[in-house]
């Protein structure tokens, strides 16, 4: 069986990426979650906003994410490096909670457990969610998306692979290892926070190397 948040991302990807602005800054989920929310420290100034949270079959919060900087734009893959990609810069810090493999609510299976493979997989389909290839069809767009899809899953299945490369950041002020992967369309990096959650983040126009991450103060002021 698949991870509950593969099976979300999954959703999110197969109905066209993530959800509009409208969908966004709904803050009752992030005030629902059991687990801290983590996002970029405070040595960033600009703006942060909310984008949403996945849950389980039972209403539990699984994981949820936190922009800053810009809000993203598709981009059109055959127009990489335009003025728009120019000027678009964000970093979306994705946070999922640390869990074992565990009954599922109704007990009729078993969910998996989480990981650092759970964060780079919904940072990679996070920032594939604002990339599409503009010149197919619908048809063929929703194959594309498929098939990048699951080159996400496969990357973020084996985190020791040559695609990625390690880099220390502070989370809480304490240096910690990431797994850290560029490609066209911008960089995904994935870590953990202690043992309570995994993080995932990724980004275009900023620099992954001068972030720092720390658990979010006050969520609602982000809504």
């Amino acid at each position: 069986m698949e991870t509950t948040s593969r099976a979300v991302a999954r959703a999110s990807a197969a109905e066209g990426g993530q959800p509009g602005p409208s969908a966004w800054r709904t803050v009752d989920g992030y005030l629902r979650a059991p687990f801290p929310w983590y996002g970029l420290d405070e040595a960033f100034t600009g703006r942060r906003w909310l984008m949403q949270v996945g849950t389980a079959a039972d209403g539990t919060v699984e994981h949820g994410a936190i922009g800053h900087g810009d809000e993203p734009s598709v981009r059109n893959e055959h127009v990489a490096g335009d003025d728009q990609d120019a000027k678009e810069k964000f970093a979306v810090v994705v946070t999922v909670a640390a869990s074992p493999d565990r009954r599922s609510a109704d007990g009729t299976g078993l969910l998996e457990a989480t990981s650092v493979s759970s964060a780079a997989w919904l940072a990679g389909v996070g920032l594939l969610s604002f990339t599409w290839p503009g010149q197919m069809d619908h048809t063929l767009r929703d194959d594309w998306l498929e098939q990048q899809t699951e080159t996400a899953w496969s990357l973020a299945d084996d985190l020791d692979a040559a695609e990625w490369s390690t880099l220390s950041l502070p989370v809480d002020g304490v240096p910690t290892t990431f797994h850290y992967r560029e490609s066209a369309y911008g960089w995904v990096l994935a870590g953990s926070a202690g043992k309570s959650v995994h993080l995932g983040a990724y980004g275009r126009g900023m620099s992954a190397y001068g972030l720092a991450f720390s658990v979010v103060k006050d969520i609602a002021a982000h809504a």
